[in-house]
C-alpha cells in the first residue's frame, strides 16, 4: 500500500513540475548563443571574409529567406544547410532580426 502512495505522489510531482516548463512556443531565444555561432565562420564582427559572405547590412526579410532556404535545401551550402536545419522557425526569425539590426 506504501509503495502505491509512493507512485502516485511521483506522478503527481512530475506532473506538476513538467506542467511548469515553458513549450517550445513560450522559449525565448537567446539570440546572442546563436549569434555567436555564426561567428565562427563570418567572423567575430560577422563581416564574412573571401567567399564568407557578411552578414551586417542586409534587411530580416533577406535573411528570413536565406536561412530558411538553406533550412529546406532550395539552396545548397558546405555548412549552412546542416545548421539551419536544426534551426526552429523563431530562432530564423530571431536572427534576422537580430542580424538586420547591425549596420
Amino acid at each position: 500500500m506504501r509503495r502505491g502512495l509512493w507512485a502516485v505522489s511521483l506522478a503527481a510531482g512530475l506532473a506538476v513540475g513538467l506542467s511548469s516548463l515553458p513549450t517550445a512556443a513560450e522559449e525565448s531565444v537567446d539570440i546572442r548563443l546563436l549569434a555567436g555561432t555564426c561567428a565562427g565562420c563570418h567572423g567575430a564582427e560577422l563581416q564574412g571574409s573571401g567567399a564568407i559572405p557578411t552578414l551586417r547590412g542586409h534587411s530580416a526579410e533577406y535573411i528570413r529567406f536565406m536561412l530558411t532556404a538553406f533550412k529546406s535545401g532550395e539552396r545548397q551550402a558546405t555548412v549552412m544547410n546542416r545548421l539551419a536545419a536544426g534551426y526552429a522557425d523563431s530562432e530564423i526569425d530571431a536572427l534576422a532580426d537580430y542580424l538586420s539590426s547591425l549596420q
